[in-house]
């Protein structure tokens, strides 16, 4: 026997096209979750999108940075607040983000005055000379063992962070009053905008005297004269 035949009109074969298509395209289309009453104004609107980032527009905003901390812009573009507890990883910044303005301010006053008897014990060493002189002569690992007894503290008061009872970076320090009534909010802001851009700061004058043994401002100021700035053989890395 033979097969029947279809016979459809044009008119019959686009409707009957049309609606396998919107059944294949209902398929990949999310569904409701169960237990959960859907309406019109919900269909409406669709599925959410992921926010995007509001510092790198074109990556997607990181689910755990929802923007409830200070100086949250959504910057994590190697996704480390996936992997770890977001909490100790704002802890670690603002850790690093004060030591590098010490770092900063400290490298710039070596370049505007010398303290007395410095001269006496680095000569005219700066930056990681001075770090390599003081190795040499013991008195870094001095240093290393009472900041390894200032951790034991900063230690305990992580672990009080990772608990919820101690907001990160707290140590009820300061004696100024900086912070009092309604400027907390923003002076949290401000040290943390400050730390950030010491960071990268104190990598730039760092790099810079290694090319040049020079600080930061006698590195500025010889830039007019930029030849005086990278002659080779002044860095320590020139050396080799």
């Amino acid at each position: 026997a033979s097969a029947p035949s279809l016979n459809l009109q044009p008119t019959m074969f686009k409707s009957v096209l049309a609606a396998a298509c919107v059944a294949s395209a209902a398929a990949f289309a999310p569904s409701a979750p169960m237990g959960v009453k859907t309406n019109a104004r919900a269909i409406s609107r669709g599925p959410r999108m992921q926010e995007m980032s509001q510092s790198v527009p074109f990556l997607k905003r990181p689910a755990a940075l929802d923007g409830s901390m200070v100086g949250d812009v959504g910057f994590d573009p190697l996704g480390f607040s996936s992997i770890g507890d977001i909490k100790f990883l704002q802890e670690a910044e603002i850790k690093h983000c004060r030591i590098a303005m010490l770092a900063a301010a400290g490298s710039i006053a070596q370049d505007i005055f010398t303290f007395p008897g410095v001269s006496k014990v680095v000569g005219n060493a700066k930056m990681t000379g001075v770090h390599d002189i003081l190795v040499k002569q013991g008195a870094m690992g001095q240093l290393l063992l009472w900041l390894s007894f200032l951790e034991v503290f900063g230690t305990i008061a992580l672990l009080q962070t990772l608990d919820g009872k101690r907001a990160a970076g707290d140590f009820k320090f300061d004696p100024l009053g900086l912070g009092k009534g309604d400027k907390m909010a923003r002076k949290q802001l401000e040290e943390i905008k400050n730390g950030r851009l010491a960071m990268i700061g104190v990598g730039g004058m760092v790099h810079h005297y290694l090319l040049t043994g020079k600080g930061p401002i006698q590195f500025l100021a010889g830039i007019p004269n930029y030849k005086s700035c990278i002659a080779p053989g002044m860095g320590p890395l020139c050396k080799f």
